[in-house]
């Protein structure tokens, strides 16, 4: 102990220029967000190289589970692929105006409050900020970090996130949140009292952005209320996706997305 206090009065002057400079730093970063940009997509860099190295260790322990997804995946993948030849005309199609990446979990958090994801890919993939993420399962989140290489998704268990969703059988729609009190279960919003609700009932994504096509997969209502004083139901919804095994993802990407919010940016600004 007395060794130790020692080391501390040795080098108090460079112990105290070490945290000077960190506390200096800290404020740099934080008060321009130019330096703040640069910070984080270096942080991302440097993290998804150590994040890589993990997950092709673990990967390995973990190929029966993900040949059987793949598995399943090929067998839902067909099934579309007949649909489309027997019935051409299908509403219940993806957007044509949608582009899908295939990319792989190398991190992936989802026991904290803001839960996100690392991807092996980043901007040399045509990866951007706000691109939704999905499992052959269902929604998984949207990026909101992209360095070179690797890309950081903001997770739907994420007290932050809010997709918006609606119920596959109707048009009542509401949006998409966490409590975060249960891994595979998170809450739909502001569905107003008229709206038919039933336990089972399948819940989509709604399709008004350019972040997700209109009728992904998200989940079942596993529980609902509502408290006779409100307006609204308040919903659980277990996801088809399970956000603790999560390793294969697809990245979506609209190809008129840069033309549309350049469009709803001048329409705002007018205003």
């Amino acid at each position: 102990m007395q060794q130790i206090i020692f080391f501390f009065i040795r080098n108090k002057n460079f112990l105290l220029f070490l945290l000077l400079f960190a506390v200096s730093t800290a404020l740099t970063i934080n008060s321009h967000s130019y330096h703040k940009s640069k910070f984080v997509t270096s942080a991302n860099f440097l993290s998804g190289g150590v994040y890589s190295v993990k997950s092709g260790i673990t990967d390995y322990f973990d190929l029966e589970t993900q040949n059987e997804i793949l598995t399943k995946e090929n067998e839902r993948l067909r099934a579309i692929i007949a649909n489309m030849e027997v019935e051409e005309t299908s509403t219940t199609l993806l957007d044509t105006n949608y582009n899908f990446i295939s990319a792989k979990v190398i991190n992936n958090s989802y026991g904290r409050s803001k839960n996100h994801l690392t991807l092996n890919k980043g901007e040399n993939d045509s990866l951007k900020v706000d691109m939704g993420v999905i499992s052959s399962q269902g929604v998984v989140g949207i990026i909101n970090a992209v360095s070179n290489n690797y890309a950081s998704v903001q997770s739907v268990l994420n007290t932050n996130s809010s997709v918006v969703a609606k119920f596959k059988k109707s048009d009542h729609f509401g949006y998409l949140d966490w409590d975060t009190q249960q891994a595979n279960v998170v809450q739909l919003t502001e569905i107003p009292r008229l709206a038919p609700v039933a336990i089972g009932d399948t819940i989509v994504t709604h399709g008004r952005s350019t972040i997700f096509p209109e009728g992904v997969l998200i989940g079942t209502v596993s529980n609902f209320e509502r408290n006779p004083d409100e307006d609204y139901y308040a919903i659980d919804v277990t996801l088809f996706t399970d956000m603790t095994s999560v390793k294969h993802v697809y990245v979506i990407s609209h190809r008129d997305a840069g033309e549309i919010k350049q469009l709803e940016k001048e329409v705002e600004d007018a205003e």
